[in-house]
């Protein structure tokens, strides 16, 4: 008994000392940007670089050839696949320009605010511009989201939407099918309230099929509108598939309905 309260007080106090040096550390990352992308680093690799297209640890630093500086890029490349890289990579950083320093900051605020911080209060802080500042946040929240586990069981109610933006001429532009918008599968679980959505390359049989199969357990009951592309899907679950003609002004039918998705 008393070996196992040392280990969790030496366990504890290694805790404590690690979130204190990530506190230490946080104010040099949000004013300075080498020192925000070591920060970064040093969070997600460690002592342990890590090419995160292969996974090899056989990485190195990319430097100046005259000086033996970092590039200013902050890049690595690996041995293995020959592929470049930064911390950025696989990370909801990437795809972005938004300074390392900036990123840092948008992360100790969110983290640390009791009632959230809005994206107004990071343009102000950082000069960001509104909608960069806007992006970060979002990316920010959805890391900090926890990771939904299993399968959606039971009724589970799907739709598929698709996201761009207004029409600039009312009347003229498309809404839905046949535009160059992003399609979105949507999917709720009745019992539990869990919810997925997921990006899809189109809204075909096949697509839509192989989303919905890998989201919800083979036992549970699949309820859609009147779409071609869910023809079928009731074969590969215990419970079948309902559906709902929207087309006809039906939105429900006993407990058939999709108005929750």
């Amino acid at each position: 008994m008393l070996a196992m309260d040392t280990k969790t007080k030496v366990q504890n106090t290694s805790t404590k000392n690690d979130n204190d040096m990530v506190v230490a550390a946080l104010p040099v990352a949000c004013a300075d940007e080498k020192a925000a992308v070591e920060f970064l680093e040093a969070q997600r690799w460690g002592d342990h670089p890590a090419c995160p297209h292969c996974g090899d640890l056989d990485v190195y630093q990319m430097k100046d050839a005259k000086t033996g500086e970092r590039q200013v890029n902050f890049r690595w490349r690996c041995h293995g696949c020959k592929e470049q890289f930064t911390v950025r990579v696989g990370t909801v950083l990437e795809d972005s320009r938004i300074p390392f320093r900036h990123w840092c900051y948008g992360f100790w605020r969110a983290s640390t605010s009791k009632k959230g911080v809005s994206a107004l209060e990071i343009k102000r802080h950082t000069g960001l511009s509104y909608k960069s500042a806007l992006f970060m946040l979002q990316r920010i929240r959805f890391a900090m989201e926890d990771t939904p586990s299993g399968k959606l069981h039971g009724d589970v109610e799907v739709d598929e939407v698709y996201i761009g933006g207004r029409p600039r001429y009312k009347g003229v532009s498309k809404r839905g099918r046949g535009t160059k918008k992003t399609p979105v599968l949507a999917l709720v679980e009745r019992s539990g309230g869990r919810v997925r959505a997921q990006v899809l390359p189109n809204i075909t049989g096949k697509t839509l099929r192989k989303a919905i199969t890998e989201q919800v357990d083979q036992a549970s009951r699949i309820h859609t509108d009147e779409l071609g592309g869910y023809v079928g899907i009731g074969k590969y679950f215990d419970g079948g598939h309902v559906t709902v003609r929207h087309a006809a002004g039906e939105y429900a039918k006993g407990d058939i309905t999709t108005n929750r998705v």
